[in-house]
């Protein structure tokens, strides 16, 4: 199923066509496609050891060069392991995008906290691994001058959100079935839209972006990995909280802001940011992506039960 309107066509033919014509060495290597693929990148593993990553939409390719580019300094700089870029792969044979191999890394993505379930010892080591990374990326130095393409809308402003997030709220209520609380997603949002800092964020960090399940791996109940840098910019980096409602129990959560060190206001502004990034995704792959769907739902009455 397409995940995108724009999406861009790509199957095992494809792929093997760009890997025998930049990477020949890697020709006679078994080549399966991932059921498990995100919605920014395709993948499919090559041999045992790597991974090819292909942008869907058109422009994704920009992300790819920027992960290259970026994954040496975030190697270095967090405690956890990240993809290594073994290539960069050219457009060709109509694909229009730059793509990447990377090495494999294993572990298994952390279990979603249902509002239901009982707390786990587990997720105290999740909560305190997690944030340490967080604590990695805000030590990296900060350029002089930040590129644009190290700027996104996750390290804005909560007010600059608004118009966006009243949308996912429109278009959640023409969900049938959806058993979430939106009139009381609307008033937590409306709060947040008073908090300290809502309006005029903090001093510039890198930050990750998206630091939910499928972006993490664990390896006996411990973080090993982090995914998928191509989010990875400088703002406010109060967004990176936002899956402590997806990964995290609510003894859990409290361990991760003790140990993250932040105040009442951020830790509610990245409530905030985990309400709308929940309320966007269920709008958006409702369908497409039952998994994510219901990540994304437990984040979010996770966020309301709060």
């Amino acid at each position: 199923m397409a995940l995108h309107a724009d999406e861009l066509p790509i199957d095992d033919a494809l792929v093997r066509s760009l890997v025998y014509r930049d990477l020949p060495e890697y020709a006679s290597m078994t080549l399966t496609p991932l059921g498990a693929s995100g919605s920014t990148n395709a993948l499919f593993r090559l041999g045992d050891d790597l991974l090819v990553r292909l942008p869907r939409q058109p422009g994704g390719g920009a992300s790819i060069l920027k992960e290259a580019r970026l994954t040496p300094l975030l190697a270095r700089a967090l405690p956890a392991a990240v993809p290594e870029v073994v290539a960069v792969g050219n457009p060709g044979f109509g694909y229009t995008e730059h793509w990447s191999v990377t090495r494999w890394l294993g572990g298994e993505h952390p279990r979603r906290a249902g509002p239901d379930e009982p707390a786990k010892s587990e997720r105290l080591s999740l909560a305190n691994d997690l944030a340490t990374v967080i604590l990695g990326l805000r030590a990296i130095d900060v350029p002089g001058v930040v590129g644009d393409d190290l700027r996104w809308y996750r390290g804005g402003a909560l007010g600059d959100f608004d118009v966006a997030l009243r949308r996912y709220l429109e278009l959640c209520r023409g969900i049938p079935g959806l058993d979430l609380d939106l009139a009381r997603a609307e008033a937590m949002w409306d709060e947040a839209l008073t908090l300290p800092g809502a309006a005029k964020p903090g001093p510039d960090r890198w930050y990750h972006g998206d630091l939910v399940a499928e972006n993490l791996l664990v390896t006996d109940g411990r973080l090993a990995a982090v995914l998928d840098l191509g989010s990875v910019s400088i703002g406010d980096p109060t967004v990176d909280l936002h899956g402590a409602w997806e990964v995290l129990d609510a003894p859990a959560r409290a361990a991760f802001a003790a140990r993250l060190g932040v105040g009442e206001a951020e830790w509610l502004r990245g409530r905030a940011w985990a309400l709308g990034i929940a309320l966007g995704a269920l709008s958006y792959y409702w369908d497409s992506m039952p998994g994510r769907r219901d990540d994304r739902l437990a984040m979010a009455r996770n966020v309301l039960g709060d």
